[in-house]
């Protein structure tokens, strides 16, 4: 699944989202002043936009796969180490950063385990490597909508209910094959407000993620009867959308 799109289609599609979780995610890492944090997969940097209000540009690294991320992210902050890489093969020697931060992440890894032993490996011992991941296969992802609707239409389609990380106990895991110790779970929620139906809708036409390739991949009738039975779903006014993570640490 690539995310190489627009960091300002991200932003709109997901980061309305991502923003509010960042802070909240970083308070469950327990992340604070005088430490070093990496962000992975940072995307256009919601997460490395709050590591750096708490730790300082040069107490904050970032990596991501997808170059226009990673364009986006150097953009916001020049001197920031952000590199182009993958979780499964981070770019840092071991013992080095207090936190290893994925949000939103995990379920996307090509190697889930093997991306959070690294983590584990570049993170000093006495920190901590920490992980979030909507909570999709509830129906209490941000997007959760959408896939309903789409299975309404079609019972067949593929949704995100099965990527790694997107139920209880998941990311837990997956941290436990990884060979992290001292495992905590958790959950977090945010509620972020929709001034209209377009204003939710539109974002899911971009193309970004599997919602947005599911979206894209639809001929103009079908994604017509998708967006009237989303419509269907939400409120007729302008509505307050609430959406759950799930969320693991690990202290070394």
């Amino acid at each position: 699944m690539s995310f190489d799109v627009a960091a300002d289609a991200y932003n709109r599609f997901m980061g309305r989202y991502s923003g509010p979780l960042s802070s909240d995610f970083a308070d469950w890492a327990g992340v604070r002043a005088g430490e070093r944090a990496l962000d992975v997969g940072c995307g256009p940097g919601a997460l490395t936009r709050v590591l750096v209000d708490r730790l300082g540009v040069d107490e904050v690294s970032a990596v991501d796969p997808s170059p226009s991320f990673v364009a986006a992210v150097r953009q916001l902050f020049p001197t920031l180490d952000v590199q182009l890489a993958v979780a499964e093969r981070l770019p840092y020697p071991d013992d080095l950063f207090d936190h290893a931060l994925a949000q939103l992440v995990v379920h996307f890894m090509t190697d889930p385990v093997g991306g959070l032993q690294e983590m584990a490996r570049v993170t000093r011992p006495g920190g901590t490597v920490s992980a979030c991941v909507w909570d999709f296969a509830g129906e209490r992802g941000p997007i959760s909508v959408l896939w309903r609707a789409a299975r309404d239409l079609d019972p067949g389609v593929l949704d995100e209910s099965d990527l790694p990380g997107a139920r209880e106990g998941d990311l837990e895991r997956l941290c436990h094959a990884a060979g992290l110790a001292r495992v905590e779970s958790g959950e977090l929620g945010v509620s972020v407000h929709h001034e209209s139906f377009e204003q939710w809708w539109e974002p899911f036409t971009f193309g970004v993620g599997p919602a947005g390739s599911y979206v894209a991949g639809l001929d103009d009738e079908h994604r017509g009867a998708l967006r009237d039975r989303c419509q269907q779903l939400l409120p007729a006014t302008d509505f307050d959308l609430r959406a759950h993570a799930w969320t693991v640490r690990s202290r070394a």
